[in-house]
């Protein structure tokens, strides 16, 4: 499948998708607060990152920015999404009283594809069930957090329907190497039901011979 045929069925899927935690969490609503927990504590040794500035890349409504990134405490939070319903979500009530109070910066309405984070801007650029590897915007001491689901397959699991691919642990982090990036802490997310893809956390930093910023 060629790229821009790529990104348009993944948007069109989640396009039919309810503006809700439920919608985001695929009807699992109850996963929030055990996925919250987890992503808090696996983030909570890294306390030059309170008070900082995170993005949130594919953030949906904004679940994962009003339960875990703000609660980090992140002072303000950029949010990037793709589908209009969501973004209008955020604004109107998901995120209204985070945005009236000023924790929320930017709200980009676009595909991860497509943004280009200001350079030096974030101390965290978090990835949540959207892969998407950006190559600047991290502040010198800055990381990338990544929590995806984990295929018990090398070849990974295809799905058609939202244009997804479920990789290996082996397989994500032979990529961020590629992309010039270290892993310094991985984790397992734990408590969720059986029957779902195991899900890892991950955070990673611009290797040292890596040119990124």
């Amino acid at each position: 499948m060629q790229k821009p045929e790529w990104y348009t069925k993944a948007q069109d899927y989640w396009n039919g998708v309810t503006a809700s935690v439920d919608g985001m969490l695929g009807g699992f609503s109850v996963l929030d607060p055990i996925d919250v927990k987890g992503s808090l504590s696996f983030v909570k040794e890294f306390n030059h990152l309170a008070g900082g500035y995170a993005c949130d890349c594919g953030a949906g409504i904004g679940r994962v920015t009003k339960n875990f990134l703000l609660k980090v405490p992140f002072a303000k939070v950029d949010v990037v999404e793709q589908a209009p319903s969501f973004v209008e979500q955020a604004k109107a009530d998901y995120l209204k009283r985070e945005i009236d109070e000023g924790k929320i910066g930017n709200l980009y309405c676009q595909g991860l594809q497509d943004f280009v984070p200001e350079e030096g801007r974030y101390d965290l650029i978090w990835c949540q069930w959207v892969l998407g590897h950006l190559t600047d915007g991290l502040k010198p001491n800055g990381l990338i957090g990544v929590k995806e689901n984990n295929a018990s397959i090398e070849q990974g699991v295809f799905d058609e329907e939202d244009s997804s691919i479920t990789r290996p642990n082996s397989e994500l982090k032979e990529l961020f190497k590629k992309a010039g990036l270290t892993c310094i802490k991985e984790e397992l997310q734990k408590d969720f039901p059986q029957g779902l893809f195991p899900v890892r956390m991950y955070l990673l930093k611009p290797s040292s011979t890596s040119s990124l910023s």
